[in-house]
């Protein structure tokens, strides 16, 4: 978990552990096109506009990720 107050948590993705797992948020305070904050278990983050994760969200949606989880990669 972030320990930046102004990083309103939306999702953990795993959970099961005590291991830093990836999770989302969203930066109130940060400019429009960084808004949402993706973070890893290993410190790293990325950030991107609510839009662009729309996109992301819209594509994942229809399917268009499937062929990730399918190569294992």
């Amino acid at each position: 978990m972030s320990q930046n107050p102004r990083l309103a948590p939306v999702a953990t993705f795993c959970g099961k552990c005590d291991c830093g797992c990836p999770q989302l948020f969203v930066d109130a305070d940060a400019s429009d096109d960084r808004r949402i904050r993706i973070t890893d278990d290993f410190g790293q983050h990325v950030q991107m506009s609510a839009d662009q994760f729309a996109d992301l969200v819209a594509q994942a949606r229809a399917g268009k990720l499937d062929s990730v989880l399918a190569t294992g990669a």
